[in-house]
This record gives C-alpha cells, structure tokens and sequence, in this order.
C-alpha cells in the first residue's frame, strides 16, 4: 500500500476497508467542535486528533483539579499544579501527539451566546458536557443549522450515547422533552464514576464522530446505546417510533428555546465539584493583574495568563477573563453569589 507520505501514520486505519484512503482524506479536511474537555471530552480529543481529523476545536468552562487524573486522559500532575485550564492542557498535549491537526483551544462556557460562533465551519459535535442544559443547546443549534452531533453521559459504571443527524434521526429532544428539575438526579459526587465506562462511551462517541467526518455517515448507529460495565450489560434501544410521532418541537423546527436563550441560567453546580459557576449576563473583560492585586490584601493568591485563584477563608474563587467565576467551597448558589460580591464586588 503506498500512501502520501503524511499519511503514512494512518495506515493501519487505512488498511480498514471500509474506511479507506478517501475516508482519511475527508477525515482531514474535516473540523470537530468538542464540547468538554473533562472525562469524556479528553478521551473523545486524544482519538479525533491521533486519527488525523483536520481541525479539532475544543472548549471547555473548567480548570484542572487532582482529582480530574483518575479520569481524564490528557493530563497529569504537572498540569494541576500549573492550574491550566483543561482547553489548554489538551492543546498541549495534542499538538505534541499529531502535529498536523489544528487544535483550537477556547477557555469560555458554551451557552447561547456564543455557541453559534463556535460551531461556525464545524462539520460535527462531540459532546463531552456534564450538564443536560449545555446538551439541549446543542441539539437546537445541531437542528438549526444542520449540524450532526453525538451525546454521550455518564455515571457510575453506566453510560449511554446515541447519534443525531438532523432530519435523519430522532434528536435527544425526542427522548427528553425537557431537562431534569434540579436534584432529582444522581451525580458524579453521589454517585461516583468509573474511568472505564468513560472510555467505553467516549470511544463510540469519537467512532461515530469519524464515521460522519470521513464520510461513513451511513455507518453511524441508529440507536440509545446503553453499557453498564459493572453488570456487564449492553442494550440498543430503537428511537425510530419517537421521531415518527412528529411531535419533537425541535426535529419539527418549530422552536428553538435553549439556543434562544429562554431557558438558560447564570449559574451551575459543577458536578462532583462542591462548586458553582458564576457567569455575567453579558460577556465581560476582566483584567486579570487588577483582580490579583485586589484579591492579594485579602487572601493567598496565585495567577497565571488564563486565570486568578484567591483563597479567602473556607472559599477558592478561581476567576477568569470572560467575567466567569468559579466558587469553590459550597454548591449553594446563594452562598456563591455572597463569597463573590463580598470579594470581588457586584
């Protein structure tokens, strides 16, 4: 088999008939949005970028904590103690994995205002979230402008993921009207989470994601794939009658709630996190040297180029540029709300 020569770290996923060369080609002309770079945000980039897909974008809220390591492929210690946002720990890591592939770190929370920019040029969305209202946002600006993307979530030793292909499939609008009132589900911080089942989940979810970017969009999965580890039990779950019933408000175009931002908030306990996000209602500018200097006649502090951490009595307020906050040290959002009015200001 001869290659070109910048495929020739392809080869044995070339070798695969049904992928092929033409499926490498497509593969690297092709651009990826992943949403998370958390648990199965990671996995999900470490396999898009050493496949060769083109262009791979990835945004992500969070910075990286010790207790991100049993999970989360692309770190290590020395990035928790830099306190790098996981955006760009992974840009690290991947540009040193595969150097032709784009990488595009963004450090900002996806929410309705900015998520028609990132999906701009995106031939397809992994989502690597943590969190059902991020997911709903997805599926309106996947419907909207026709955007494939691919669902997946865990918890415990459980996950399940499926495929939307706008007016092809049933969406995750079609399994869930609406998202779970607050704290009537389990979390990672009740529930715990094993590595393996993210493994398992993230790697059909970047399969697929290569699948439609190499032009196999034939091959993805038609189904609610759900995989327990534990019990070891895998079930497939037909969707085809949902979308069918033509009662889905997004499949049917017909409204669009999350992307038009009537169903978004201005905070978020962060999962497994004993943290709350804090966000502007309004993108902000923050400048970064005068929160430091503030912060410092208060409490230890510790900065660099992407971020401020302050540690002021029982409470961590991580801060950055955007005007997000992140307050640990209680997940009340009252609380939180309090902690960054009295040291940050309103």
């Amino acid at each position: 088999m001869n290659l070109p020569a910048d495929f020739e770290r392809y080869a044995r996923q070339i070798r695969y008939a049904p992928f092929g060369e033409q499926g490498q080609q497509q593969l690297a002309a092709a651009r990826a949005l992943v949403c998370g770079c958390g648990a199965l945000g990671s996995v999900i980039a470490n396999t898009l970028v050493r496949s060769g897909l083109g262009h791979v974008r990835l945004v992500d809220r969070d910075f990286l904590e010790l207790n991100n390591l049993q999970r989360q492929v692309l770190y290590d210690e020395q990035d928790v103690a830099e306190g790098l946002p996981k955006a760009i720990a992974a840009a690290n890591k991947l540009r040193k994995i595969n150097s032709q592939v784009t990488v595009e770190p963004i450090v900002t929370d996806v929410d309705y205002k900015n998520i028609e920019e990132l999906t701009d040029g995106i031939d397809v969305i992994v989502d690597g979230t943590d969190n059902f209202e991020t997911r709903m946002l997805l599926n309106d600006v996947s419907h909207k402008r026709g955007i494939p993307w691919i669902y997946g979530g865990c918890l415990g030793a459980e996950g399940q993921t499926m495929t939307i292909v706008p007016g092809e499939t049933a969406c995750l609008r079609c399994l869930m009207n609406d998202t779970p009132p607050p704290g009537t589900t389990p979390t990672c911080d009740t529930a715990g989470i094993l590595a393996a089942i993210v493994n398992v989940i993230a790697s059909l979810q970047a399969n697929e994601a290569i699948k439609i970017a190499s032009g196999n969009a034939s091959a993805i999965s038609r189904t609610l794939t759900i995989i327990d580890i534990w019990e070891n039990r895998v079930r497939q779950v037909s969707l085809e009658g949902l979308r069918a019933s033509g009662q889905c408000p997004a499949c049917n175009g017909v409204e669009y709630p999350w992307l038009a931002g009537q169903r978004s908030s201005h905070s978020a306990i962060l999962c497994g996190r004993n943290a709350v996000q804090l966000s502007p209602p309004e993108r902000a500018s923050l400048s970064l040297p005068q929160l430091a200097d503030k912060l410092s006649a208060v409490g230890r502090v510790t900065k660099n180029r992407y971020l401020v951490r302050a540690s002021v009595d029982d409470y961590v307020l991580t801060l950055f540029a955007d005007g997000r906050a992140i307050i640990s040290g209680t997940d009340d959002v009252a609380t939180a709300r309090t902690v960054y009015a009295k040291y940050v200001g309103n």
